[in-house]
């Protein structure tokens, strides 16, 4: 019974989790852009979320406000790459950086707690159901729109204008098109989802913490990267949007499945590390076995037309 109650919460962490998943996406996948933004983006979303919820905000608006904020998280980040000329991975650091002092700033200490205040959950605990499932259900929810949302999105002129700068910006700048704001626009993009995320996970864990972002960027590929090595990454764009937030719920499920058999906490990281290795090194390993195997059986197709 514990046992299934962990996988729950995995699955319904997993679910808030993928929506930050989903703009990692945007930068790394679409953008091929290295954003370090994140790791304080999504602690900002949490932080702005909390603060105003204490002061009598309704938690959805906050949601609202913490998109907001981080788009023009991710729009600092754009400024000093494209208008400064700082490298796009630097330039995400330096934000990180400063949002770690911000972040203070916005709730006043290191964390703000949530005992007692309105979340998004109680709409699902009026209804009668546990925060478990709630979390899950609006997770569900919010992640399926936002799916929706990104797969018409990027098949509007805009939206392929900023994936064509992903795969050749030469060439999308040979035709007249202003790259620089297409990258300002996918890092807010990017950056508004993931400080949505941190707000949510935020409501759902009754807190929201500084330091909760620490290693937000590595989950999110772990998780981008298990969507693809387990779904495929040659299907729809659809389909990888999809494969993304169930990868991340399987990345959150694997790490419930192993504290259960009894891996100590403090060994995350480790684990996560060895996820990522193991699924990067995975397609490598298949093409291969692949290659090896053609080869056998070219040299044996060789070998029989050389008998006949």
């Amino acid at each position: 019974m514990g046992f299934l109650l962990a996988v729950q919460g995995a699955a319904s962490q997993g679910v808030l989790w993928g929506i930050m998943t989903l703009g990692l996406f945007i930068t790394f996948k679409i953008l091929d852009f290295a954003d370090m933004t994140v790791d304080g983006c999504f602690a900002l979303g949490g932080s702005v979320s909390a603060v105003l919820i204490t002061v009598g905000l309704n938690p959805y608006a906050s949601l609202a406000a913490s998109f907001a904020a981080g788009a023009l998280a991710g729009l600092v980040t754009g400024f000093l790459h494209t208008k400064l000329r700082i490298p796009g991975i630097l330039a995400g650091i330096l934000t990180m950086i400063a949002l770690y002092s911000i972040n203070i700033r916005i709730m006043g200490q290191a964390n703000t707690p949530l005992l007692g205040e309105p979340t998004m959950l109680d709409i699902t605990t009026q209804l009668g159901l546990s925060k478990t499932i709630g979390s899950l259900l609006i997770g569900i929810v919010f992640s399926a729109v936002i799916v929706a949302l990104m797969y018409w999105f990027f098949g509007t002129e805009l939206g392929s204008a900023i994936r064509a700068t992903g795969n050749n910006e030469r060439m999308v700048r040979a035709l007249g098109v202003d790259t620089n704001n297409m990258k300002n626009i996918a890092l807010m993009l990017s950056n508004a989802l993931v400080a949505l995320s941190g707000a949510m996970v935020a409501q759902s864990q009754g807190y929201a913490d500084v330091g909760m972002g620490t290693g937000t960027i590595v989950i999110g590929l772990a998780s981008i990267i298990i969507g693809e090595v387990v779904f495929g990454k040659r299907f729809s764009f659809w389909y990888r949007l999809m494969s993304v937030v169930f990868g991340s719920v399987i990345y959150r499920i694997i790490i419930a499945v192993v504290l259960q058999l009894g891996m100590k906490s403090t060994d995350l990281k480790l684990l996560t590390a060895v996820i990522v290795a193991v699924a990067l090194a995975l397609p490598v390993v298949r093409g291969d076995i692949t290659k090896r195997g053609n080869r056998l059986r070219n040299r044996a197709a060789l070998s029989e037309g050389g008998q006949r």
